[in-house]
């Protein structure tokens, strides 16, 4: 069974940064693409970013330009780098395939606090 575990998250001053980790188990290889999602209270799951095995990424527009996605191959990682976060971007973060598979099992997430 897959496993996904977040961490890296925190309580940070808007314009501040933090860098959430991924680590996955198993060989990352296996994945064709991982994201990173979030879910803020009282909303439903948004996608934020994407990283293919080859490296290629894409965001969300709501953190184009702050945030940036990277891959470690060798340990089985995947990073999430966010700069001049805002009160909006206040979520529990989570990582998994993607697209989200029909049967998936989520970690647990790690929590981001945007406030001042």
């Amino acid at each position: 069974q897959v496993q996904f575990v977040e961490s890296g998250g925190g309580l940070v001053q808007p314009g501040g940064s933090l860098r959430l980790s991924c680590a996955v188990s198993g060989n990352i290889n296996r994945f064709v693409a991982i994201g990173w999602y979030r879910q803020a209270p009282g909303k439903q799951l948004e996608w934020v970013a994407v990283i293919s095995r080859g490296g290629s990424t894409n965001f969300a527009d709501s953190v184009k330009g702050r945030f940036t996605i990277s891959r470690d191959n060798f340990s089985d990682a995947v990073y999430l780098q966010m700069n001049r976060l805002k009160p909006e971007d206040t979520a529990a973060y989570y990582c998994n395939e993607y697209p989200i598979p029909e049967v998936t099992t989520w970690g647990q997430g790690t929590q981001v606090t945007v406030s001042s």
